[in-house]
């Protein structure tokens, strides 16, 4: 038992001293990120299209270029913890951590539904009222807030799906909505949306002319 330990010693001295530089590293990576994003104003473009405006309805800042850095970071981690666990020959642990890994990308590829959700949502609302409102339809708001609403139905669904939870059920649900949606919208246009179709063919054919 002791020999067994005595053996193994080197490895988990060189563990920690692999986990300490990986953390160095890690920052390093993070920051780089985080300059990055920062010179290409990612924070300021970002809230020029409503972001900003979004989150502070929850009395929330969220720094977009340090966001991104940490999760980078905790990813770099990830593969600093894989690589160490490997050479102490502990499979299980390291199982876990793989799958973690290999479950990363959904986890990014969800965050940017859900950014890309709160723009199209917020903006789809704005030209939606907007438009409406020139032709002094009364339920230009709530015609908003359903088209606002779609869209996160919609990304949430895309989301959950991406993250592999009850894909079966989400794919169905999702088809679904869809389907009420294209009915909704059809229905909304039919019944009061006339005289924007209207003024919207007579421009084109003025154009074409």
């Amino acid at each position: 038992m002791l020999q067994s330990f005595i053996d193994v010693l080197p490895n988990i001295f060189l563990g920690i001293v692999i986990i300490l530089l990986g953390l160095y590293i890690s920052k390093k990576i993070r920051d780089l990120v985080i300059h990055f994003l920062n010179r290409l104003r990612l924070n300021q473009m970002l809230s020029s299209l409503g972001w900003q405006e979004f989150f502070n309805r929850f009395n929330t800042k969220l720094d977009i270029p340090r966001f991104f850095g940490t999760i980078t970071q905790i990813y770099f981690l990830l593969w600093v913890v894989l690589l160490v666990l490997d050479m102490l020959s502990l499979s299980i642990v390291g199982d876990i951590i793989s799958n973690i890994i290999n479950y990363y990308p959904n986890i990014f590829i969800s965050i940017v539904i859900f950014i890309v959700a709160v723009f199209i949502a917020d903006f789809s609302k704005k030209i939606i009222v907007s438009d409406f409102r020139e032709e002094k339809l009364t339920y230009s708001n709530f015609l908003g807030n359903i088209i606002a609403s779609s869209v996160w139905v919609i990304a949430i669904l895309s989301i959950l799906y991406q993250l592999q939870i009850a894909q079966t059920l989400i794919l169905i649900a999702f088809i679904g909505f869809i389907t009420l949606i294209v009915l909704t919208v059809g229905i909304a246009f039919g019944l009061g949306g006339k005289e924007i179709a209207k003024k919207t063919l007579e421009d084109i054919e003025k154009k074409i002319k």
